[in-house]
């Protein structure tokens, strides 16, 4: 449930007490205050008291005496359906991160602080707040308010692997027990959970598809008969998986075009648990249009996996292939004995995907060049706009989505825009909203991290300006940021190198002056698929760089309470051209929109990122220049003509040459 779903407009009994809560109405305030008399409450405060108390009486039913409510589904999702949003229905809090521990006499909320702010905001005073997001915060807590010898339930279906082993490890040697609960009981007590949204799943046209699902099964049963362990099958569980595998999209979680399913195969069957009613006729034959020997696709019922994953166990001489990190704890502690498992960090499916084919990577070139167009859009309409003090960070975020709406292939924003203005671009994940939203203005500096969803490829980009006259330190940077870029985007480096080798050129030049930033460097993109693909990307625990890998670049530096600066590019490793050697990658960049001239000290930069710099916008020109023009956009070509006007490289100057610009003027003149 939103935060808008029980605006407090009577007293609340909190925390079993005879204080009651202040009306809303009463009293100014954005935070609760529980230690007020009476405990004062803002208007987007949820009501949890009577959620609590069936909850709890569930638990002494089951003879527990806590139970953990994670923030994810069945599938370990990034983005979750508001009919899993659990954690949200029972303590009020929205944050995308977090977890609730009950207990008979507490309710307790972990997050980082990304999300303190707002759980005040959002919930009663029925609950508290603990501000860690550690796993091991948690355990320690449990262990100190629960005996020994007390069971804590948790819902299997929404614990990882690894989750649940972090969990055991702290608390088992404490003699405090984890009692695995697969029926949740949250969904049990929430009589108006939101029911499966309405769209059916849909294949990818012919036109996006290189590989069928006959030959991605072949690629995949490939490696299961080549692995040396001897599996018989692999299970999988994250919803992106299946949709690759069988070319099929949905619409059950927001921003990811996924549908609620798992898929076990063998070398000789293909089970797909899906929610079978939701399955067309036209989609069954597609499925089954060439079922010969194991290509039969047999459709299951979705809340059917665990029984018919048991019944696949005891047959003799199988092993299953799981990938630890999106399989939940439900259905891997089910493979036992141990003889009859095979673990990887990733399945083959995840791995396999993370290489794009030749038309996964024409096409999803192709949808960022029409996704530069939209942001050209956007940032010169910012330019008119914003100086007339009429805008803000969420008609700015509103506006980007619409000029996406309207490209080709369009199906949606495929992230949450984050808008962000001055002191709340220091906030790394800001999103603005109807409640809260800045006022933009050419005094501060302005971050705008967004993305689209087209039928032929998903996109993230970010990009940060000025319209004023931003100070030297904001320039300074600025521009080393931009040199982090630059300097990953231009390396060359050997196949199979891991991108935690590579990361820190993207900090280097901001660690010589002492700044840095918080967050990874950057993730995988998918073809019409999630913003953030695992496992490609540049942390320890991603997979070594392959060619044809997608992956964001995206440095950056927050001084906080006063601005935030990300330069966010999307890049495909490429063979790289060197003396000695042939086997070497580099990256190109494919995300083709300028960067604020204004905020540039090419002072700072090297000769080497100047031709770098310059050879981007010789891109950006010779690619979306075009496009603009088949789109009769000419104030947009002429915006981008001007900003990727070259940098002169004698000298490191910033001065354009008066040649160059004119060049500039006259091509304008031309169009």
């Amino acid at each position: 449930m939103s935060s808008s779903g029980w605006i407090l407009a009577v007293c609340l009994v909190v925390l079993g007490g005879g204080r009651h809560a202040v009306r809303a109405e009463e009293r100014p305030g954005s935070e609760r205050n529980c230690s007020a008399i009476p405990p004062y409450l803002p208007p987007t405060a949820v009501n949890t008291t009577l959620r609590l108390r069936d909850l709890r009486e569930s638990m002494i039913s089951l003879n527990i005496s806590a139970y953990i409510i994670p923030d994810t589904d069945a599938h370990l999702s990034e983005y979750i359906a508001s009919r899993d949003a659990r954690m949200a229905w029972m303590s009020g809090f929205t944050g995308s991160a977090g977890t609730a521990v009950i207990t008979q006499n507490k309710a307790v909320l972990w997050t980082d602080s990304r999300y303190w702010i707002q759980a005040e905001r959002q919930m009663d005073c029925n609950w508290e707040l603990e501000r860690d997001g550690s796993i091991h915060s948690i355990t320690n807590w449990l262990i100190l308010e629960i005996p020994e010898g007390d069971r804590v339930g948790f819902d299997p279906f929404l614990f990882s692997v690894d989750t649940f082993g972090v969990y055991n490890t702290n608390l088992a040697p404490a003699g405090r027990i984890l009692k695995s609960i697969p029926d949740n009981l949250v969904d049990q007590i929430w009589t108006d959970r939101p029911p499966l949204p309405p769209d059916n799943p849909m294949r990818l046209p012919d036109s996006v598809i290189e590989r069928t699902w006959p030959m991605k099964v072949d690629h995949i049963r490939a490696q299961i008969s080549d692995n040396p362990y001897k599996p018989t099958a692999v299970l999988l569980s994250a919803l992106d998986e299946t949709a690759w595998l069988f070319n099929l999209r949905g619409n059950d979680i927001p921003f990811n075009p996924f549908f609620y399913s798992y898929t076990l195969l063998t070398m000789d069957e293909i089970w797909l648990f899906v929610h079978i009613e939701r399955i067309s006729e036209e989609l069954k034959l597609y499925l089954n249009d060439s079922c010969y020997q194991g290509y039969c696709v047999q459709l299951l019922e979705y809340s059917s996996v665990r029984i018919n994953l048991e019944n696949y166990l005891q047959k003799p001489n199988v092993r299953v292939w799981v990938g630890t990190k999106y399989t939940n704890q439900a259905l891997y502690e089910l493979i036992t004995p141990e003889d009859k498992l095979l673990t990887s960090s990733y399945s083959p499916v995840l791995t396999t995907k993370a290489v794009k084919d030749v038309t996964e990577q024409r096409i999803l070139k192709e949808a960022h060049v029409r996704d530069a167009v939209a942001v050209m859009q956007l940032l010169l309409w910012l330019e008119k706009k914003v100086p007339e003090g009429t805008e803000t960070e969420l008609t700015a975020a509103q506006f980007v989505d619409q000029c996406r709406s309207k490209q080709k292939n369009s199906r949606g924003p495929s992230f949450e825009t984050i808008s962000a203005s001055g002191p709340n671009a220091a906030l790394a994940h800001y999103s603005p909203s109807t409640e809260a939203a800045r006022k933009l203005t050419v005094d501060e500096m302005y971050l705008v991290d967004s993305g689209g969803q087209y039928l032929d490829g998903t996109t993230d980009i970010t990009r940060t300006v000025h319209w004023g006259n931003p100070t030297d330190f904001q320039k300074e940077a600025y521009t080393r940021v931009l040199m982090g870029n630059i300097e990953i985007s231009r390396t060359i480096f050997p196949a199979g190198t891991r991108g935690v080798n590579m990361e820190m050129l993207g900090r280097r030049a901001l660690w010589e002056v002492g700044l840095n930033y918080g967050h990874g460097t950057g993730h995988g993109v998918g073809n019409y698929f999630g913003v953030h693909e695992w496992p490609v990307g540049f942390q320890s625990n991603n997979i070594p760089f392959q060619e044809g890998m997608f992956t964001s670049i995206e440095p950056g530096y927050y001084k906080e309470n006063d601005f935030g600066i990300r330069i966010e590019d999307i890049a495909v490793t490429v063979p790289a051209t060197t003396k000695h050697s042939s086997n070497y990658l580099t990256f190109e960049t494919v995300s083709l929109v300028p960067y604020d001239r204004k905020l540039i000290n090419t002072s700072l930069l090297s000769p080497e990122q100047l031709h770098w710099l310059n050879s981007y916008y010789e891109t950006i020109r010779s690619v979306v220049g075009p496009e603009l023009q088949r789109q009769g956009l000419k104030e947009e070509y002429d915006w981008m003509m001007k900003h990727t006007t070259p940098f002169l490289t004698a000298g490191a100057s910033s001065v354009i040459s008066s040649v160059t610009l004119l060049v500039t003027v006259l091509a304008s003149v031309v169009l």
